[in-house]
């Protein structure tokens, strides 16, 4: 509860109308410096807002490019850790190749993007996403577009799946917080069906616009 009241001041105090507020919370400091957990260390909470009209951003017109590289993470990516290496290289990977995103390829699978999860449509219009596991993050952009699918019975498959399989799809897609529901429309400069925004993507961004309004502090 203290944490969406504080979620309400900076709001308030920045004046934000459409943006994100980041919150990062750590087990605590310790001094002297130590690898081992401290005890009766308190907990550290940073937040702060940004200003972004996530809504109505341009690319959820056009659909986003990405670019593959392989993933060199660690094996407990289901953490959330503020090391993140391995996700900056891949994400400026994408840029120097004019891309939006970055997919993480592992043993012939995409894991998931350098800050998002992925998602295609088969030719049979089945959603399939990555099942959880200590593989990925677990999005809780994700989870809710699963769950927003599944109540309108839309068919989810949870499994992993290949670049080849991807480009063989209908339609492609990442979630994230700070994109929603971001369509891609090619893949390491192979289009993705005929490389715009696929309507089963278009219906999910409106359906999760509405339930982010619906649920924003």
């Amino acid at each position: 509860e203290r944490i969406v009241e504080i979620q309400k001041e900076l709001i308030a105090r920045n004046q934000l109308g459409d943006g994100l507020v980041y919150l990062q919370v750590t087990r605590g400091a310790t001094i002297p410096r130590d690898f081992v957990f401290p005890k009766d260390a308190k907990p550290t909470l940073v937040m702060f807002t940004s200003a972004k009209d996530i809504v109505n951003a341009a690319s959820a017109r056009t659909g986003i490019a990405v670019k593959t590289v392989p993933d060199i993470r660690w094996s407990r990516r289901d953490i959330k850790s503020v090391a993140l290496l391995a996700q900056v290289l891949a994400k400026q990977a994408a840029a120097v190749a004019g891309a939006g995103e970055a997919w993480m390829i592992e043993d012939g699978k995409v894991t998931e993007g350098g800050s998002s999860s992925c998602f295609i449509l088969t030719q049979d219009d089945v959603i399939v996403t990555r099942q959880n596991g200590s593989e990925i993050l677990p999005g809780c952009t994700r989870k809710a577009v699963v769950a927003l699918a599944e109540e309108r019975q839309l068919r989810v498959e949870e499994r992993s799946f290949s670049v080849e399989e991807a480009l063989a799809a209908k339609e492609a897609f990442v979630t994230s917080a700070s994109l929603f529901v971001q369509a891609v429309v090619s893949i390491d400069g192979k289009k993705v069906a005929d490389g715009k925004p696929g309507p089963m993507t278009n219906r999910l961004r409106e359906i999760y616009v509405e339930f982010a309004k619906a649920t924003a502090v």
